[in-house]
C-alpha cells in the first residue's frame, strides 16, 4: 500500500515554521509530502521567514532557513494527491499571482479534498475564488480579504484552528498543534497513543 501524497505550495519567504514543521510532522506520521514551488524543481530551494509575536503592532520578521524543494511544480496534478497545504507568510502574496497555482487551489476546493491553510494562506484561498460563503481564520491582517473574497472571516486564538468542510484555518505557527491534527482527521487519519 502505497503513502497518501499531499501538496505543499510554498515560495520564497513563505513563513519558516510553517512550511518546516507540517513539511516534517506529516512525514513522520507516513504521508509523502511533495514541497513545490512554481518556476523551480526539486533540489532548488527557496528562503523561509520567521515571523514572531514580540509584542509589536505587527509580528517581527527575521531571516529563516533555505528550505529544498522535494518535488517539481510543472509535474503537478492535484488528482494524484489527498490533500493540499498552504504555508503562510509573504509567498501567498505572490503565488496568487499564478493563475497555474490558482487552478491548483481550485481543483483540489472542487474535488472536496481536504485544505490546510494558516495565516497568509488565506491570500491564496481568496485570490482563487474559494472562500465565498464560507467561513476562513486567518492572520487578523488578512481578514479583509476574506471579507472581500465572501467568505467569513473567523476571530479565534493564535492557537486554535476552524474547520469547516474540506477546509482547516488557523491564524499562525502556534495552532500547529490544532491545525495539524484537523487536517489530518480530514484526511481521513486516526491517531492512537
Amino acid at each position: 500500500m502505497t503513502a497518501p501524497k499531499l501538496l505543499m505550495l510554498v515560495g520564497d519567504y513563505a513563513e519558516d515554521y510553517e512550511t518546516m514543521v507540517p513539511f516534517q510532522a506529516l512525514q513522520m506520521l507516513g504521508y509523502v509530502v511533495h514541497a513545490v514551488c512554481p518556476g523551480k524543481q526539486a533540489g532548488q530551494f527557496v528562503r523561509t521567514a520567521i515571523h514572531d509575536f514580540e509584542g509589536d503592532q505587527t509580528y517581527s520578521e527575521k531571516p529563516g532557513h533555505n528550505f529544498v524543494l522535494n518535488h517539481d511544480f510543472a509535474q503537478v496534478r492535484a488528482e494524484d494527491y489527498a490533500g493540499l497545504l498552504v504555508p503562510g507568510g509573504r509567498a501567498p502574496e505572490y503565488l496568487r499571482l499564478n493563475e497555474q497555482v490558482l487552478a491548483l487551489v481550485r481543483a483540489f476546493d472542487q474535488a472536496g479534498k481536504p485544505i490546510a491553510a494558516v495565516c497568509h494562506g488565506a491570500q491564496l484561498l481568496a485570490a482563487a475564488g474559494i472562500l465565498n460563503g464560507r467561513e476562513c481564520s486567518a492572520y487578523p491582517a488578512c481578514a479583509p480579504e476574506v471579507r472581500l473574497a465572501g467568505g467569513r472571516y473567523v476571530e479565534i486564538a493564535v492557537d486554535q484552528a476552524h474547520v469547516q468542510g474540506n477546509l482547516v484555518s488557523a491564524p499562525a505557527w502556534p495552532a500547529h498543534p490544532q491545525w495539524l491534527a484537523r487536517f489530518v482527521a480530514l484526511l481521513g487519519a486516526r491517531i492512537t497513543l
